[in-house]
């Protein structure tokens, strides 16, 4: 497994479109090498979540894991936008909504995201580039 360190953890829908585009979103603004990732149904991400009690028969959330603890949906959106700092970190105070408010619209679109951005056969292969950010 890579050594995730004091790393940030993202565990996402690996077969998601709309996920897989955020990653790459992530990594291209992540000049301060905060966070890895991994797919929820590979063997890594799979190992992260059940270290933390995170159930991966519902993959529709992004899960956020910093040190023993983790984040998901709305909440890890929001830190993860802090985490990359500049206009993303503008974005934080909306953590003060209510997070059931915040979890209604992150979980309609997670229920859509498939219809509206597709949906892979399988995870992707990162390029030899991103290979050291993702966790094996």
């Amino acid at each position: 497994m890579t050594k995730s360190g004091d790393k940030k953890i993202i565990l996402f829908d690996g077969l998601c479109h709309l996920c897989d585009s955020a990653i790459t979103f992530v990594m291209k603004r992540d000049k301060r090498d905060v966070f890895r990732f991994a797919p929820l149904q590979t063997e890594a991400g799979a190992r992260i979540a059940d270290a933390r009690g995170v159930s991966t028969a519902d993959l529709d959330s992004v899960i956020l894991v910093e040190g023993d603890g983790y984040h998901a949906k709305s909440s890890a959106v929001l830190r993860i936008g802090r985490s990359l700092g500049g206009v993303y970190s503008l974005l934080y105070p909306l953590i003060l909504l209510p997070r059931g408010l915040r979890d209604a619209v992150y979980d309609f679109v997670a229920r859509n995201r498939y219809r509206w951005f597709g949906q892979r056969e399988s995870c992707r292969v990162p390029t030899p580039l991103e290979r050291g950010r993702f966790l094996s």
